[in-house]
């Protein structure tokens, strides 16, 4: 098993470096290892290109930065796609100074087959496009795993024409502009561009006479219902990739996916710190005093415990195992009981009476005309 390098070793960066240090690093290594440049060793500056604009994708991109930056490859690779990690990366931006179109990394990064191994020729099979769901679920469902049906609307291959964009009866013509090829060739500095033909969109092809249903796209929108499996442990941020449910590319092409943001919510009874849980529950002055057993909630129903004597008030105690499932499906977290101990807000006469007696009992002063308290604190203000 290959180990990768450290992104910001690649380019040479500290952890701290800002983006626009991030951006020049990228642009100095892209210049020196661009497969262009380096004729004589093209396959290992390939490999090499790669690298340095993976590395750049990530760390240009504030939050992909953050979740490296916690979890380091092992748990970046386990929530990003080698094309969730270039999807939405401007590279071309970098070198405008150049004359560089906006369609010459990604011509150049499907190439080298960083987007799905698609070529850079633009086929009428262009594989279609990733969705985003987010899915609120409550921590009960996070804790227990959880099927839910949502409703996605989404394109998908119009039945009128099969997806081919031309009115049935007629044919797609070869586009004049790239000759069919679906791009056009052009030089810029020290590079050979081939760019997608404005012209036909890189089909290569053009509608004389497009189809009724969907006016030549090939796709019509329609509404879907698709049903998810949540596993037990998942987290506010966690993603779940479901494949094949995106959209269709044009011309039949390979569906996109689906990716589905899980949001939990707020609970009124628990807080989760990880896959541990906190609850608090008010206990009697007398059952801190004595010791009891009392009613507490967890995932699983309310469970007996017990307080022992003279438990104060703040206490917490640890349930282990009443937390919530890890996601990769070994072990479970505790659930920590935190016990405030409740004060009456009123007392009949008879508890007034017994309260004082047992004060009386245990040498604690209770005059309410007793301002002493009150006084020390004036003169401790007056400096006396």
């Amino acid at each position: 098993m290959t180990t990768k390098r450290d992104y910001y070793e690649i380019l040479g960066v500290p952890k701290g470096a800002s983006a626009e240090e991030i951006k020049k690093a990228y642009r100095q290594l892209a210049l020196k290892y661009h497969p262009d440049r380096n004729q004589g060793n093209k396959k290992e500056s390939e490999e090499k290109f790669k690298e340095i604009s993976e590395a750049y994708a990530v760390l240009s991109d504030p939050q992909k930065r953050s979740v490296y930056d916690q979890y380091g490859h092992t748990g970046f690779d386990q929530r990003y796609t080698t094309e969730d990690i270039f999807r939405g990366a401007d590279f071309s931006s970098i070198f405008e100074d150049l004359g560089f179109g906006g369609s010459i990394f990604e011509s150049l990064f499907e190439g080298m087959g960083l987007f799905g191994g698609r070529s850079t020729h633009r086929s009428s099979s262009g594989a279609g496009r990733s969705l985003e769901y987010e899915l609120a679920i409550t921590l009960h469902e996070a804790a227990t795993g959880v099927e839910k049906i949502i409703h996605i609307p989404r394109l998908e291959t119009c039945g009128t024409c099969s997806g081919e964009g031309a009115k049935p009866g007629t044919q797609r013509k070869s586009c004049p502009r790239c000759q069919g090829r679906g791009q056009v060739v052009s030089q810029a500095a020290f590079f050979s561009i081939a760019q997608t033909c404005p012209q036909c969109r890189g089909e290569g092809s053009l509608i004389a006479d497009p189809c009724p249903s969907c006016h030549g796209d090939g796709r019509v929108e329609v509404e879907r219902k698709i049903r998810v499996r949540i596993p037990p442990g998942v987290d506010t941020g966690s993603r779940l990739r479901i494949s094949g449910e995106g959209e269709p590319g044009r011309r039949s092409g390979r569906r996109g996916d689906l990716y589905v943001s899980v949001v939990v919510q707020s609970d009124k009874v628990f807080e989760r710190q990880g896959n541990h849980l906190l609850c608090e529950i008010p206990i009697g002055f007398v059952q801190a005093a004595l010791g009891a057993e009392v009613d507490v909630p967890t995932l699983d129903g309310k469970v007996k415990m017990k307080i022992p004597p003279g438990t104060p008030s703040g206490k917490v105690f640890r349930m282990k195992g009443k937390g919530i499932p890890s996601l990769d499906g070994y072990g479970r977290g505790d659930e920590h009981v935190r016990v405030v101990v409740s004060v009456p807000a009123h007392v009949t006469d008879e508890e007034k009476r017994l309260l004082l007696e047992y004060a009386r009992l245990r040498g604690e002063a209770v005059d309410h005309h007793d301002d002493s308290f009150v006084q020390k604190v004036k003169r401790t203000f007056k400096g006396e």
